[in-house]
């Protein structure tokens, strides 16, 4: 694990008031007595974790693996993990489910999870449950609470501060396009839905159209291409996806068009342009290392010890005054990553004692 930066020491410092959801029977119990939601007390280390992906290309997964398995490994040297499965998806959440239905037949003792669908894993999650199998969901949320927790930062927040900066930057007018994640994702979803309330306040933004891309560059330059052929005067990006800003600010290079306020979130790409490009822009962060503090909660609930139900991860902002503390970093991540904040043991504490 790394040295905590001054990003994580904030995130750690603001997170007092960061988690939600503690029972009053955790609130008032310790130890092995006070076990989490589907912890039955059988099952003894070293543990063998799956990870249920829904699919592996986007680079913030390919990170998100890479916080996961790091973790496995501190954990096995720790003597508390004996072996991790991993399984991919392909974003189809009908095989995900099969995927999950395979590592509760071979009785893995803790599975973490982002859900390709927040409804279609219900009843798949609830079986583990079920069976003792500490169930910790991160990013992408079920809407079943038969898990052991679930850990997010706030995607309505995330929605509405960016649609809040937009307002502010254009002074309460003029027209905007909306660049959405994949239609039926919790996080995707969510973020819209938190940007509405303030859409709706102020109806000087105009938007003129919206798009749903999955989360990569490519996809995200050929749906703004478009758009920008069939609108020619454009104001503003409320972009809800790192790539997706990335994507659009290259298809506005590529037509030789004047780049406009962009939001968007911690992709290395995007935040490059941002700086070379000298745009208005303002971004937030999904941490890559909530995988990593997914398996560490399953853990610390098989070992016995108090978890959240819920595990709210504070949401940073990064604008011109924070945006050279992530690029300073951005050799240490791929070209086409996600500039994430360090993480530690103290940290993951920290955000699981509130």
């Amino acid at each position: 694990m790394t040295v905590p930066s001054p990003i994580s020491r904030r995130l750690a410092l603001s997170a007092a008031a960061a988690c939600l959801g503690l029972s009053a029977t955790l609130l008032g119990a310790g130890g092995a007595e006070a076990a989490a939601n589907c912890i039955k007390g059988d099952r003894k280390a070293p543990y063998t974790v799956g990870w249920a992906n829904i699919y592996s290309v986007p680079t913030w997964m390919k990170q998100t693996e890479g916080t996961i398995t790091t973790e496995v490994e501190a954990l096995k040297k720790d003597g508390r993990v004996k072996d991790l499965m991993v399984t991919d998806a392909q974003g189809n959440a009908q095989t995900q489910i099969q995927q999950i239905q395979s590592m509760i037949d071979a009785n893995v003792d803790a599975i973490v999870v982002i859900a390709g669908s927040s409804t279609a894993l219900d009843r798949v999650i609830s079986d583990a449950c079920d069976k003792g199998i500490a169930v910790v969901n991160f990013d992408s949320l079920v809407d079943t609470d038969k898990v052991t927790a679930k850990i997010n930062t706030d995607s309505n927040e995330w929605g509405s501060k960016a649609a809040q900066w937009m307002v502010d930057q254009l002074g309460g007018k003029g027209k905007i396009i909306i660049m959405n994640g994949p239609a039926g994702v919790s996080v995707s979803d969510d973020r819209r839905k938190g940007a509405q309330p303030v859409l709706d306040a102020n109806k000087g933004l105009e938007v003129i159209t919206e798009t749903n891309t999955e989360y990569n560059v490519a996809p995200a330059q050929e749906a703004m291409t478009s758009l920008l052929f069939a609108n020619p005067e454009i104001d503003g990006v409320l972009s809800l996806g790192g790539a997706l800003s990335a994507g659009a600010l290259l298809a506005f290079d590529r037509q030789g068009r004047e780049p406009v306020p962009t939001t968007g979130e911690n992709a290395r790409q995007f935040l490059e342009l941002w700086k070379e490009k000298g745009i208005k822009g303002w971004a937030t962060m999904q941490p890559n290392w909530l995988g990593a503090l997914a398996v560490y909660t399953a853990v610390q609930a098989l070992d016995g010890k108090p978890v959240p139900a819920f595990v709210k991860v504070p949401l940073p902002v990064i604008d011109d005054s924070t945006i050279d503390t992530y690029l300073a970093r951005a050799s240490e991540f791929p070209a086409d990553g996600y500039i994430y904040s360090a993480y530690d043991k103290a940290l993951f504490d920290k955000l699981l004692a509130q």
